[in-house]
């Protein structure tokens, strides 16, 4: 992949390494708690603690175990703001159940004239 100059070309990489339903259900499930830990924070700080713990757990289970890929946040400074952003992206479009419909249209082929 050529470096990408703006998320929003990175986001059909990140949604292409995210193809694996499951892998995408773990990281709506981490995601979730994660919020959930941010959410809690002002009334326990330590909430903010396993915050990362869960969305990159659930997270690197779904890629290593089931899409059987790296993790696209392990591609340095900026690739892992980028994925911190398609991943709020991506639940997102699960909780408006538009994910499959995004996955299926980015990884089209390219029609070439």
């Amino acid at each position: 992949m050529d470096r990408p100059q703006s998320f929003e070309e990175f986001w059909p990489y990140y949604v292409s390494q995210h193809r694996n339903k499951t892998n995408r259900r773990l990281h709506f499930i981490g995601t979730s708690i994660a919020l959930g830990c941010v959410a809690i924070a002002p009334l326990a700080p330590r909430a903010l603690l396993l915050a990362p713990i869960a969305g990159y757990g659930f997270a690197w289970v779904g890629h290593l175990m089931f899409e059987k890929n790296k993790p696209a946040s392990w591609g340095g400074v900026q690739q892992a703001v980028w994925s911190l952003r398609g991943d709020l992206r991506m639940w997102r479009k699960m909780l408006m159940r538009e994910m499959d419909g995004e996955v299926e249209r980015v990884m089209q082929p390219v029609a070439v004239a």
